[in-house]
């Protein structure tokens, strides 16, 4: 039994919550170790041309497997009320996400803000995501739901 085995069963997590955290760490310790390995790189060696279109492209990949891991997570919870959850957190954050950087291309646009670097929606949707579930664990607490 591998330590993240060890400390889900600690908190609970049921099959499907600990393979996502299991992926879910895969890829992130993936991400960090592809960023700074491609961020070293092109301060190392200034790549042109094909190179630094792959280098500016690997960083992503990880990204994108860590949403399909998210996805694969709501396929797998058994759980209709975590999955029910999730969902009105994740379309929140993506509710979010669109009003932000709505507004803010309009300000931009108008010259009034700098530009948005798009790699940042990712970001703000999971940060969007997160406050979210936050408020509706706060909500449900104080509505004496969340006992």
């Amino acid at each position: 039994m591998g330590r993240f085995d060890r400390v889900a069963r600690r908190r609970k997590y049921n099959p499907a919550q600990r393979r996502y955290v299991w992926r879910f760490s895969i890829a992130m310790t993936a991400y960090v170790v592809v960023l700074f390995a491609c961020t070293w790189a092109g301060r190392a060696y200034d790549p042109h041309g094909p190179a630094l279109f792959l280098l500016s492209l690997l960083p992503a990949l990880p990204l994108l497997v860590v949403i399909g891991v998210m996805g694969r997570y709501l396929i797998e919870e058994g759980d209709e009320f975590i999955r029910a959850r999730l969902v009105t957190a994740m379309i929140g954050g993506i509710g979010v996400t669109l009003a932000v950087t709505t507004v803010w291309g309009f300000l931009e646009e108008g010259g009034v803000v700098a530009h948005f670097p798009t790699f940042l929606a990712f970001p703000l949707w999971c940060a969007s995501f997160g406050l979210v579930q936050c408020f509706l664990n706060l909500r449900d607490r104080l509505m004496g739901g969340g006992e």
